[in-house]
């Protein structure tokens, strides 16, 4: 996987649906297709769709600045709830490019979108959300969202336009 979330990107080869998931999403994720990821049905695993909007998830906490335990405050984020709409089959050679927005923030918690290309097709293969909560790791509930996580997630939507 590789983050490719920056502008300084070329764009000659990109499909409209990966200009406009570009342009619609601050992080965006690069993902070579394994040929083990395909199933009896030659196409990629509707499950391995999870593990492409993981690692644009990832990306996301990592740039915020949430995915790593601080030594004084045990919050972390933990997935509360993830969905997927698959739009067209994916299949071996590819690589998916994955974007990743912020579209709602609470109290103790922050929603995602996801959005997967297909670069071989040009077009959108699935769509899905999550759930993100904060959670206090040592005490084992649910805690109030970091100001600093709040913040970041701020300023990144910001620089894409969005939230």
């Amino acid at each position: 996987m590789t983050d490719v979330s920056s502008s300084s990107q070329p764009t000659v080869d990109w499909s409209e649906a990966e200009r406009r998931l570009r342009a619609e999403y601050p992080m965006v994720v690069e993902w070579p297709v394994a040929w083990a990821e395909m199933d009896y049905f030659r196409h990629v695993n509707h499950a391995v769709f999870f593990t492409y909007f993981e690692g644009a998830r990832i990306a996301y906490l990592e740039r915020i600045g949430f995915r790593e335990l601080s030594a004084q405050q045990q919050v972390g984020p933990i997935l509360a709830s993830t969905q997927a709409r698959y739009r067209r089959p994916v299949v071996y050679p590819d690589t998916v490019v994955i974007g990743a927005r912020v579209t709602e923030v609470g109290e103790d918690r922050f929603t995602q979108e996801y959005r997967i290309v297909s670069r071989a097709q040009g077009e959108v293969a699935a769509e899905g959300g999550g759930t993100l909560v904060a959670y206090d790791y040592a005490a084992g509930r649910k805690a109030p969202l970091p100001e600093h996580v709040r913040q970041a997630i701020q300023a990144l939507e910001g620089e894409a336009g969005g939230a």
